[in-house]
């Protein structure tokens, strides 16, 4: 990554890039490398991997951010922790696009979007009115598991970015970008999708005899239409999909369902006689 003057690096844009994989990812340190080509890029990131952990912020301990190399902080913390502590205090100015990733494995579908800590980071970033994204890349089959190619999809995310960063993006949405193993078909706008997960619990006890468990999740099946995320990555497109803050289901605000409760006010116990 070529080091900037001062003045260039003033005018040029600014990248928070965050994940929930860890500082060290290969896929963060991909995007960081090919946006370093466009701006001054700062990685505030976990000091380890904080998977499936979502919005989750730390409130009841303090938290350390270590400064590992030239714009590089490893947290202590969430993914969304990352986000609030860069914004607050490390970065120099608010930065004009937030990154987060790029995931190792896919965020599709309701049951991801609702768990992943890549995907909370960005709506993080959004909440606080940055300008967010999340990246993951679906890993390649092969007979000694899968395999990952950061450097290309790095080199896919980066018009992207552009095209961000000249149109922008409208205020309290965020993007759920999700990369198909390459080579790719094109890219498709989806809506979420769904995935079936069979759930495991390990039951099992320890040298002390306390209980233990181990959650798990086989390999999920996607179901929903074929044209929501889910399906349109497994057929080899790129998927982008826009989230917003809001989760209101606005069509049912109206539903006799939800005006019956009203009426449950009207009949409570403590107006009888």
């Amino acid at each position: 990554m070529k080091k900037k003057t001062s003045a260039s690096a003033k005018n040029s844009p600014l990248f928070l890039l965050t994940n929930d994989d860890g500082y060290f990812a290969p896929g963060l340190t991909a995007l960081a490398e090919e946006l370093g080509q466009l701006g001054q890029v700062y990685v505030v990131a976990p000091d380890r991997e904080k998977s499936s952990i979502s919005l989750a912020l730390t409130l009841r301990r303090p938290l350390r951010a270590e400064k590992i190399d030239r714009n590089i902080y490893a947290v202590d913390g969430t993914p969304a922790d990352c986000v609030y502590i860069a914004l607050r205090h490390i970065l120099p100015r608010r930065p004009d696009l937030l990154v987060s990733g790029m995931n190792r494995g896919a965020n599709l579908g309701c049951q991801d979007v609702s768990y992943s800590g890549t995907v909370a980071a960005a709506l993080q970033g959004t909440f606080l009115g940055i300008p967010s994204i999340a990246v993951s890349l679906m890993g390649a089959r092969t007979n000694n598991g899968h395999v990952y190619d950061f450097k290309r999809a790095a080199a896919l995310v980066r018009p992207m970015v552009e095209t961000i960063l000249k149109n922008g993006l409208p205020p309290r949405v965020y993007l759920n970008i999700n990369i198909p193993p390459l080579p790719v078909r094109g890219i498709k706008i989806t809506r979420l999708g769904e995935k079936r997960y069979s759930p495991e619990l390990v039951r099992k006890r320890d040298p002390r005899g306390k209980t233990y468990f181990w959650i798990g999740f086989s390999s999920p099946r996607g179901v929903g239409p074929r044209d929501s995320d889910v399906h349109v990555v497994d057929r080899g497109w790129i998927s982008i999909t826009p989230l917003q803050i809001d989760r209101t289901a606005h069509p049912l605000l109206g539903h006799r369902l939800l005006e019956s409760l009203k009426d449950c006010w009207k009949n409570r116990p403590d107006k009888k006689g």
